[in-house]
């Protein structure tokens, strides 16, 4: 079976539901744009920040994992996966059988950048007294899940969005 979805992975602010939207809506009407929380919302009834105060971030992977079987069972679909979906091996098992997987990443001042534009509060992950130190130590210790789980990896830094989306397109010769 050929891959004919996509799945966007990488640390928050790397652009994964800006982009994928955009990649979505490039690859026409036959795709779908999906993200991952959206879906562990769903299953939750509650939003992931509830989750992870009321039942714990165990929990929350559970769910995660729960979406990530689902989702690849999707055709043509264009996934945002969570930031620490590549921390459980059984989810790039499932998204590999359907998807290929698009590393985003960004330096780390760009996402930094990113985070505090939008509102470091919206990102509990970061809201800590700094954040910057705290993107820097979350992003080291899961490069090498991201490194290892991707098939393609693109730099978000100071590209356009649309430059991106023709990037991904190209290199995972999705629309040939």
């Amino acid at each position: 079976m050929t891959r004919d979805s996509i799945a966007l992975i990488g640390f928050m602010a790397t652009g994964k539901t800006i982009i994928g939207k955009e990649l979505a809506k490039q690859l026409g009407n036959d795709y779908q744009f999906i993200e991952t929380d959206q879906i562990i919302i769903k299953m939750a009834g509650k939003s992931i920040t509830r989750i992870f105060k009321e039942e714990g971030g165990p929990i929350f992977r559970r769910y995660e994992i729960d979406a990530c079987k689902k989702i690849s069972k999707l055709r043509k679909a264009v996934i945002s996966c969570g930031g620490g979906v590549v921390l459980n091996e059984t989810n790039i098992i499932n998204l590999k059988k359907n998807c290929h997987i698009v590393l985003l990443i960004a330096t780390v001042d760009e996402i930094y950048s990113r985070i505090m534009r939008n509102g470091k509060k919206k990102r509990p992950l970061v809201d800590k007294e700094n954040p910057k130190k705290e993107i820097e130590i979350i992003l080291q210790y899961r490069e090498p899940f991201y490194r290892s789980a991707a098939d393609i990896t693109i730099d978000t830094t100071n590209k356009e969005i649309i430059e991106i989306v023709h990037e991904i397109i190209t290199k995972t010769k999705i629309n040939e």
